[in-house]
C-alpha cells in the first residue's frame, strides 16, 4: 500500500472530515478526496460512510484505522528515541498525573526543570483516568498507586497519607476539635467516598462522616479542597505532602489519617534510554528526597 495514501487516511479518520484533514495536511479538500478515492479502488472496499455531518468509517476502514494508529505510535516511539540520542536534552515529554498532586506539587516545581533544560516542553496532562503508557497516550505518569500495566519500569518515590487540616482562621472562629466526636460541629471538605480516587481517601471519608457531620462541601478533587480550606470554609482532608508548600495549614487531628498511599513513576520499558525521561525522573526524585530531608529536620527539630 501506498505509505503517503495511508498517512491521508489515517489524519481523515482521525479528523473525520476530509475538510480538517486538509487543513491539517496543507492539502485542498479535493486532493484529499482524490487519495482517499484511489485508496478504496487499491483495496476494492469502501472505508468511509459519507453523510452530511461528516465521515464515520466502515468495519473495514475500523480495520485498517487501527492499523495506522498502531504505525503513527511506533513511528512517534522512533523518532522520540532518535531525538534522545543526541546528547541535549529537548523536544516534548508527555507527563500525566493526578489533578491534585499535578496542580498543587508538581506544576509549582517545574521552573527548576526548566531552568535545566530550557528547550524541553512538557505536556502535562492532569486527570484521575489512568493514561495508557504502553500505547503512548503519555511518556511518564505519577500515579498514587502502583502501576498494573505490562512492559513499564516502576520507581517508588514515597508514600502520602490523608489527614485533615484547616485555616487558622476557620479554627479562631470555630474552635479546634479535639476529638473525632466534635467534627459534628464542624463542617468537613472532601472528596465524595464514591468519586474517583484512592481508595485509603475514601475509607477515610466514611470514617468521618460516620460521627453525623451537619455540613459537607464535596469537591471532586484535591487542589478544589485545598482551596475551600485555605478560604476558611471548613476542616479538609488533604494529602500530606502538602504541608511543605502550604505551612499555614494547621493540622487537626494529628492521629486520624488513612492508610499509607504509594507514589510511583512509571514509563515504558522502550523509553529506558530517553534522556527526557532521564532529565524528569532525577528532577522528581531529588524534589522528593529534598522533601524527606526537609521533614526529617523538622521533626527533629
Amino acid at each position: 500500500m501506498d505509505w503517503d495514501k495511508l498517512r491521508i487516511f489515517h489524519a481523515v479518520a482521525d479528523a473525520g472530515s476530509l475538510t480538517h484533514a486538509g487543513d491539517s495536511l496543507h492539502l485542498s479538500q479535493s486532493a484529499v478526496s482524490r487519495q482517499i478515492r484511489a485508496l478504496e479502488e487499491s483495496l476494492g472496499t469502501t472505508l468511509f460512510h459519507r453523510h452530511a455531518r461528516g465521515l464515520i468509517l466502515t468495519e473495514q476502514g475500523e480495520l485498517l484505522f487501527d492499523a495506522t494508529s498502531a504505525m503513527a505510535k511506533r513511528l512517534d516511539t522512533a523518532a522520540a528515541r532518535i531525538r534522545d540520542s543526541e546528547e541535549e536534552v529537548f523536544g516534548t515529554l508527555k507527563v500525566t498525573s493526578t489533578t491534585g498532586f499535578g496542580t498543587m506539587w508538581l506544576a509549582p516545581r517545574l521552573s527548576k526543570l526548566y531552568e535545566k533544560y530550557p528547550d524541553l516542553t512538557i505536556d502535562l496532562m492532569l486527570e484521575e483516568r489512568v493514561l495508557d503508557l504502553p500505547m503512548r497516550e503519555a511518556d511518564v505518569a505519577i500515579r498514587m498507586k502502583e502501576p498494573s500495566q505490562a512492559d513499564l519500569i516502576r520507581k517508588r518515590l514515597m508514600n502520602i497519607r490523608m489527614r485533615l487540616y484547616a485555616s487558622r482562621a476557620y479554627l479562631d472562629a470555630h474552635g479546634m476539635p479535639e476529638r473525632l466526636e466534635d467534627m459534628s460541629t464542624h463542617r468537613l471538605i472532601c472528596q465524595n467516598a464514591t468519586a474517583p480516587q484512592v481508595a485509603a481517601g475514601g475509607a477515610l471519608v466514611q470514617r468521618l462522616i460516620a460521627y453525623e457531620i451537619p455540613s459537607l462541601l464535596y469537591v471532586n478533587n484535591y487542589f478544589g479542597v485545598m482551596q475551600a480550606v485555605i478560604n476558611d470554609v471548613g476542616i479538609g482532608v488533604l494529602p500530606d505532602y502538602l504541608t511543605d508548600d502550604f505551612p499555614d495549614l494547621v493540622q487537626v487531628l494529628p492521629d486520624v489519617s488513612s492508610a499509607e498511599v504509594p507514589v510511583f513513576l512509571a514509563y515504558p520499558e522502550e523509553l529506558r534510554q530517553s534522556k527526557r525521561i532521564a532529565a524528569f525522573r532525577d528532577f522528581v526524585t531529588e524534589e522528593i528526597m529534598a522533601y524527606r530531608k526537609r521533614q526529617l529536620d523538622e521533626n527533629v527539630a
